[in-house]
């Protein structure tokens, strides 16, 4: 029986009932990216002023976060459809709420903001998608370096910032969190210097960086793999810092509009984090152009539209591999590998960081799809296959986006459930697309039927 995760039990038991081979048109408005915005709420709470923040997706895991940000005391209110302002003047340094924090992986982010803010704090295991072991070695390995005492103790840890000077430290591999947290830990220790070699330099890191530079931050290096924190005393708070757009939800539709061959246009995304995607893209064969390309915010990346032409047939693609950025997108394999489904040709796939993602490849063949598991990293995928109707099992957010693309791409009416999955990262995406010509209805669903 499906386990619903999450404490509002409205969406854990709805479920997707979606009619495939619709044809779809029109514009896709990209929404702020949940892998950012996570990052940021808890970034907020290294400073006792208000910080205002833009287009931030009313996505599930940001409406736990809030939880958790209200359970110790921060006053979250929203304004409008997508603007947060948080205010953490009161915050408390007690044990955090351990169902709260389980639910929610990025709820690893506490704790560099609260030893950031506090100089200690305990904070239960965190939680989130079940895509393999995703240990906090990293993470650990990070506090250590910067002084930190660690203890584990009963399902938690134990964290304490004992004396510290001018640290020069290597990731012990390219963890975003770690990055982050080695960040969020390192901005307010004054006077002192922190080197983070081997950082990651994804999207959200850089997003991350822009944001603590806003409220006052030294970081050099911004955008590479070697990050020098100066610490400063303190931070102001900020009005309207802007999220930036989701690239995998800019990519996840890419996907769908080339395997559907549906002329859509993809407004608002970032070409500038999106580089060996759109390379991989075209080397399927897939006609897109970019259009209205202009400076984002502050400038710090360019926005355009991405503009689908149909009808060209899909080849595939020989390999395809997640790397740290600015390699392959991780979340961004498994809509490849259906729209792979859709090409003339043999697909590797190599998803070398998660050895649990690979659970959609079930689903998805339930569905007709040809795709054989080499072992828990690698799958090959053979096209083109016709994908039929299927009731799918939606195992995390981004199984649940795959499975949302092979049932639009499929012939009949196949079901994904539970719906909060999906909803877990993308905000309101079924009647998003709803307007573009799919059929999706949400209805009561019962896992234990």
């Amino acid at each position: 029986m499906y386990q619903a995760p999450g404490l509002n039990a409205t969406p854990a038991m709805t479920r997707l009932k979606i009619l495939g081979q619709q044809p779809l048109r029109g514009f896709f408005d990209v929404n702020g990216s949940k892998n950012s915005a996570t990052k940021i709420l808890v970034a907020s709470l290294l400073t006792t002023d208000v910080c205002t923040i833009d287009n931030v997706p009313r996505v599930e895991d940001v409406a736990r976060l809030v939880e958790i940000l209200q359970s110790i005391g921060a006053n979250v209110a929203w304004h409008g459809q997508n603007q947060l302002a948080v205010e953490a003047k009161n915050i408390a340094v007690a044990p955090l709420d351990q169902k709260l924090v389980r639910m929610l992986r990025s709820s690893v982010m506490l704790m560099g903001a609260l030893l950031g803010r506090f100089g200690e704090t305990t904070v239960p295991t965190p939680g989130g998608d079940q895509i393999g072991a995703r240990s906090l070695s990293a993470h650990l390995h990070v506090f250590r370096r910067l002084g930190i005492e660690v203890r584990e103790v009963g399902g938690a840890f134990r964290l304490r910032q004992g004396p510290r000077g001018d640290v020069d430290m290597t990731m012990s591999e390219f963890s975003v969190t770690a990055t982050e947290n080695a960040l969020l830990a390192s901005v307010l220790s004054a006077g002192q210097t922190t080197i983070i070699r081997c950082a990651a330099a994804d999207p959200s890191v850089q997003d991350l960086c822009w944001f603590l530079e806003t409220l006052g931050a030294k970081i050099e290096g911004m955008g590479t793999h070697t990050l020098k924190v100066l610490g400063v005393t303190g931070l102001t708070g900020t009005d309207g810092y802007r999220v930036m757009p989701d690239p995998v939800e800019a990519g996840t539709m890419l996907c769908l509009a080339l395997a559907s061959h549906s002329p859509l246009r993809i407004r608002g995304f970032s070409p500038d984090f999106m580089h060996l995607e759109l390379e991989k893209f075209a080397e399927a064969g897939g006609q897109f152009s970019l259009e209205g390309n202009h400076p984002g915010p502050a400038g710090r990346y360019a926005l355009a539209d991405i503009v689908i032409e149909p009808g060209t047939e899909l080849r595939a693609v020989p390999q395809v591999h997640n790397m740290p950025y600015p390699g392959f997108c991780p979340d961004l394999l498994p809509p490849f590998a259906v729209m792979m489904t859709q090409a003339s040709g043999t697909t590797l796939i190599h998803d070398w960081m998660y050895e649990g993602r690979l659970k959609y490849v079930e689903e998805i063949n339930k569905m007709g799809a040809e795709i054989f598991t080499a072992d828990p990293h690698r799958i090959l995928v053979n096209g083109p296959s016709r994908l039929y109707a299927a009731d799918i099992t939606n195992y995390d957010i981004r199984t649940g986006a795959s499975g949302l693309v092979a049932a639009l791409l499929a012939t009949g009416t196949s079901h994904l459930a539970p719906a909060y999955q999906l909803d877990r990262g993308y905000e309101k995406l079924d009647e998003r697309l709803n307007v573009l010509g799919a059929k999706i209805e949400r209805e009561a669903w019962d896992p234990g039927s």
